[in-house]
């Protein structure tokens, strides 16, 4: 099947990766244009484009895909089918009624519809999740469903363990529903849920929440995004890695005393400094005793 692919994160390099190596190969790779980061700000090429390029696949970079030129690059293509994963972009018409678009979602849909179904899993406690292989529609990941398959969370796991799980399975599901072409079948009304985008809110843990939900959000949030908590002077100290005390009172407060750093009842067991890097939360603790003498 001649194919063209729209996809910028990591996540979406593993689907490329087996796409490029099955006989549905893309003829295009669309993704997002190069974007400022880190601290000096320099332009980055998103991940897609690199592997793109590394494959020998030719690659366009529209900042908006439902302009008349990168549209007709596109349909130039003569695809039969467009493949989206995680491209970051909203696909508009007429791109979205031209073809058949294969959506890899990384949820059991329609729970968490959205733009952060794997973080959201975790983050809620869920025992399992999954990938479905979906047709795009205008509504927000709404679109009838031709391969679905759950994949287990496990409780040590984190966003990092989980996403690359997702990923072989979601370019697994993909090549088998390119190659058998089943048909899809509605999502069911009930069940729906919404993955919102993760915002600051959300990678600063609330003192004042149980510290099982705050475990539960540092898992979802680690590594690629991370979570913080504010110190007494203002600054923020990232959280990488954390775990509840069993027996412990929660409360709403920041303990750094006997070689233990917690927020309540929250162990934090990996931390990261203003400025500093990752390190054992009582390497830091030491560290800042020992500057307050």
């Amino acid at each position: 099947m001649r194919t063209v692919y729209l996809g910028t994160s990591d996540f979406a390099v593993t689907i490329l990766d087996r796409l490029a190596d099955s006989p549905h190969r893309p003829t295009l790779v669309v993704t997002r244009p190069d974007r400022p980061a880190g601290r000096g700000r320099k332009l980055q090429s998103p991940p897609v484009a690199d592997a793109a390029r590394a494959l020998g696949i030719p690659v366009a970079q529209p900042d908006r895909l439902a302009d008349d030129e990168p549209t007709q690059h596109v349909l130039a293509e003569e695809p039969d089918a467009l493949i989206v994963c995680a491209y970051g972009a909203i696909v508009r018409e007429p791109l979205l009624s031209a073809r058949t678009i294969y959506n890899v979602h990384p949820s059991l849909l329609p729970r968490w519809r959205g733009a952060a179904p794997i973080e959201r899993a975790i983050a809620a406690g869920d025992t399992e999740t999954g990938v479905s292989i979906m047709a795009l529609e205008e509504g927000l990941d709404s679109g009838p469903v031709a391969i679905q398959q759950a994949e287990p969370i496990h409780p040590d796991d984190t966003y990092g363990t989980l996403a690359p799980r997702l990923a072989d399975l979601g370019a697994e599901l993909l090549i088998r529903a390119l190659d058998e072409q089943p048909p899809f079948i509605a999502q069911p009304e009930d069940g729906i849920t919404y993955a919102e985008k993760i915002t600051a809110d959300d990678r600063t843990l609330d003192p004042s929440a149980p510290a099982a939900a705050s475990a539960l959000m540092v898992r979802a949030l680690s590594p690629h995004i991370g979570t913080r908590i504010a110190l007494d002077d203002g600054s923020m100290l990232g959280v990488h890695e954390a775990r509840v005390i069993e027996g412990v009172a929660d409360d709403d407060q920041l303990h750094v005393a006997d070689g233990v750093a917690r927020l309540g009842a929250l162990e934090l067991l990996r931390v990261q400094p203003p400025g500093g890097k990752p390190m054992a939360a009582a390497d830091w603790l030491r560290g800042r005793q020992g500057a307050s003498r």
